[in-house]
């Protein structure tokens, strides 16, 4: 039997106006141990996240993830998969679960192919593959990467990404709500088309973003950096607790924003705000400090069971 060890983080997308650009890897894993055996069929258990609700055959994410690199890189289907999955990542919480999960699978199923073949899936191949099943590149690029993502697509729609480290002066902080928002929901939410001066906005504060989060952590720069105007007003009727929440932290100067599509509240503490954050979001709220994940996707060979 062939195995392998994958962990993935969880990750924060747009980070308020870098809107399906921006995202950021965060210190909370996901970890799946994959295996190919001689037996037939799918076997997946899972601990942690998403235990006794996802699908443990054909239907689990990362299965279909590991389907569609084996189909990428020529490698026939697998008599047998056998999963075990570790998640900490919340579902449905905007902190890129669908994502770790893609990720995870499509590397485990290159990890495990053929050697021959699996050299028909390069690095650049895996991030176009995992964008293509994710539809969008800005948590899947934090979580194989680490660190601080910009991703964007060429004329050709190939996804692409630039890494770049963020100030160890600033420490993400985010707050979990106990309720759940999906992707596909929150999309739904948003106009086919906005205002100019919205974009042109937006376009200046991702900007100052990048200043701020790589070497200019100022408050004030801060405050002003993740201000957005594209996304976040519209999703706001589907997690009023996380509008509300984000609207109390900048108005006591905290960087906040929501992560992702939501419903989870992502806060950029510095020295100056780490201690206005916990009165501000109280108790109905899991309230979480994290480091930035610097590597992103880690894979492992155990030793042959």
């Amino acid at each position: 039997m062939r195995n392998v060890d994958i962990r993935v983080p969880a990750t924060s997308a747009n980070l308020g106006p870098g809107f399906d650009a921006l995202g950021l890897a965060l210190g909370l894993h996901d970890e799946v141990s994959a295996a190919l055996t001689g037996e037939r069929g799918v076997h997946v258990t899972v601990e942690g996240e998403g235990a006794g609700e996802v699908d443990l055959g054909e239907g689990h994410l990362i299965v279909k993830a590991m389907r569609m690199a084996f189909d990428r890189m020529g490698q026939p289907q697998p008599e047998g998969i056998r999963l075990h999955c570790r998640n900490r990542i919340p579902h449905a919480r905007g902190l890129g679960s669908s994502s770790a999960a893609v990720c995870a699978g499509i590397l485990a199923a290159r990890a495990l192919a053929d050697s021959e073949l699996a050299a028909n899936l390069s690095d650049d191949g895996v991030y176009a593959l995992a964008t293509e099943m994710e539809g969008h590149p800005d948590n899947v690029a934090p979580c194989l990467a680490g660190g601080l993502t910009v991703s964007w697509s060429d004329h050709d729609g190939l996804p692409h990404m630039l890494k770049l480290a963020p100030d160890q002066r600033i420490r993400p902080v985010v707050a979990i709500p106990r309720t759940r928002l999906s992707t596909e929901a929150a999309r739904g939410l948003l106009p086919k088309d906005v205002p100019h001066k919205d974009a042109s906005f937006n376009a200046g504060r991702a900007a100052l973003l990048i200043a701020a989060l790589t070497g200019r952590p100022e408050q004030g720069l801060l405050l002003a950096a993740t201000e957005d105007r594209l996304h976040q007003h519209y999703r706001a009727p589907a997690m009023k607790a996380s509008a509300n929440l984000v609207e109390r932290l900048r108005a006591v100067g905290v960087p906040a924003v929501v992560s992702g599509a939501g419903p989870t509240v992502l806060a950029f503490s510095t020295s100056d705000t780490q201690d206005l954050i916990a009165p501000e979001v109280g108790n109905d709220w899991h309230i979480q400090q994290m480091d930035v994940d610097p590597v992103g996707a880690n894979v492992q060979f155990p030793e042959t069971r």
